[in-house]
């Protein structure tokens, strides 16, 4: 951007429109839009394999596009043997962020098609990931518990499958439909930053495996895709929804950023949030669990009185997966797998442009410094 000739800095890129999309749109007056459809039109009326038809190919499938999305992915969630392997050598304590971020990387080497970058092969590639991201964290986190790897299910849709292959045991209608909506709200959110960092990559020409392991590698920091976990950890720190205002009041007090808080964009409250908070209500209900979902609402009452911010997706997201079983740690890696799908259209949308991602900087440097010799530096 330049003003007057001159470079114009922006601090983290803010309010800078780095693409064209027509994949996503985050409305700052609170609603996020998926090809053209408002997420409040689409949850509750369709499956998260609807959203990936969506994502990929800009339309809602009809039936007979529906049934092949569901049983392609179904298919797909085989891993090869020797990325099984790797998982079963992997350090049992290292964070499953690593351990994804390692086998994308991984996965590159037994693509069948490794020279054929046309869109149809892409398009299949995607699925293929799309398919296999869950799988990987599920063997994974069952390789940490020392019990069985599972197949998936032919008969069970796709967060079925996943639930199933994660816990190792059927899930009701509700967990099922919970896990669906956990996944579809995941599924894209404009160019953030595991997007942005996606998109790069691909701007180069790189392969897809390359460009998403970019878009994991954001995941490993606190901001991104840590931030779900960091509010669980907060949560099990307050003993009792009765110590939510001393303790919220302490840590703003000690100006510490209270974690699932404050968004870059939306300025009334993220729409995703309020989707999770009532799913993440229902699961509480049901798993003997209200007191975590009251020390929640306390929270967000405390915040909100006192910032006048809302909570974000990543807020009532981690009620939602502990509600389902899921440890904190795993959190940023069912993220991953949700958003697998808005990284490989991302992916796809920026290898049409064809367009290398190379911005500029502000020089804030020094010039001509006089050069000493070694001897007699200080």
């Amino acid at each position: 951007m330049t003003i007057n000739n001159e470079r114009v800095y922006v601090r983290g890129l803010k309010d800078v429109a780095a693409a064209q999309t027509r994949i996503s749109f985050v409305d700052p007056l609170g609603a996020l839009y998926y090809s053209g459809y408002d997420i409040d039109r689409l949850v509750g009326r369709v499956c998260y394999e609807e959203v990936v038809h969506l994502l990929l190919n800009n339309k809602l499938p009809n039936q007979r596009e529906l049934d092949d999305t569901k049983t392609l992915l179904t298919s797909e969630m085989k891993i090869p043997k020797q990325i099984v392997k790797s998982l079963k050598r992997a350090p049992a304590n290292a964070h499953p962020v690593e351990i994804l971020r390692t086998e994308m990387s991984h996965l590159g080497e037994y693509d069948p098609h490794p020279n054929d970058d046309s869109e149809s092969t892409n398009k299949k590639r995607a699925l293929s990931l799309i398919a296999k991201v869950p799988t990987i964290v599920a063997n994974y986190h069952r390789i940490r518990e020392k019990q069985e790897i599972l197949r998936p299910k032919k008969e069970y849709g796709f967060a079925e499958n996943f639930l199933y292959l994660f816990r190792g045991k059927v899930a009701d209608k509700e967990e099922i439909e919970s896990m669906d909506r956990f996944m579809i709200l995941h599924a894209d959110h404009g160019l953030n930053a595991s997007t942005f960092a996606g998109r790069v990559t691909a701007s180069t020409l790189s392969d897809m495996y390359s460009a998403v392991t970019s878009a994991i590698g954001t995941l490993r920091g606190r901001l991104h895709g840590g931030a779900s976990e960091r509010v669980m950890n907060m949560l099990v720190d307050v003993n009792s929804p009765e110590e939510v205002e001393a303790y919220i009041q302490g840590m703003l007090f000690d100006g510490k950023k209270i974690m699932g808080f404050g968004h870059r964009v939306y300025l009334r409250g993220d729409p995703r949030a309020r989707h999770l908070r009532k799913v993440g209500k229902s699961l509480c209900e049901r798993t003997g669990k209200m007191a975590l979902y009251r020390k929640a609402r306390g929270i967000q009452a405390v915040v909100h009185r006192e910032k006048k911010i809302y909570p974000n997706v990543d807020f009532y997201a981690a009620i939602v997966l502990n509600a389902l079983g899921v440890p904190s740690k795993f959190f940023a890696p069912f993220f991953a797998s949700s958003r697998i799908t808005g990284w490989t259209a991302h992916i796809i949308e920026q290898y049409s442009d064809s367009v290398l991602i190379r911005p500029t900087s502000t020089y804030i440097g020094a010039y001509g410094t006089k050069f000493v010799p070694i001897e007699r530096r200080v």
